[in-house]
């Protein structure tokens, strides 16, 4: 775990917890070898990164997933407003010239 030097700034976090959480915490950061500082932040840390990967994992039901697999699969053609984005892309990809020959 990466602790701040004098040339990285930090942020102060107060909690108030009744003494039974607070000795429950301090064993656990002993068994650990962990100052009580040191192990609240591990565990704080990892519970951080496990919300926000579990909000940022994409879950589909069978059929959303069945549905997204086959259009995959057997994508629609092109309708008039994906075509004229494509041409857009490619213009500006060529430097605003106009090549329609491709």
């Amino acid at each position: 775990m990466p602790r701040a030097t004098p040339s990285q700034p930090s942020a102060r976090l107060e909690a108030r917890v009744s003494p039974e959480i607070k000795a429950i915490w301090q064993k656990a950061a002993d068994l650990e070898g962990l100052t009580l500082t040191d192990f609240v932040i591990a565990s704080v840390q990892a519970a951080a990164s496990k919300v926000i990967e579990q909000h940022q994992t994409l879950k589909l039901n069978l059929e959303d997933s069945e549905a997204f697999v086959n259009t995959l699969l057997n994508p629609p053609p092109p309708n008039e407003a994906l075509k004229a984005a494509a041409l857009r892309y490619k213009q500006v990809m060529n430097n605003g010239t106009d090549d329609r020959t491709s």
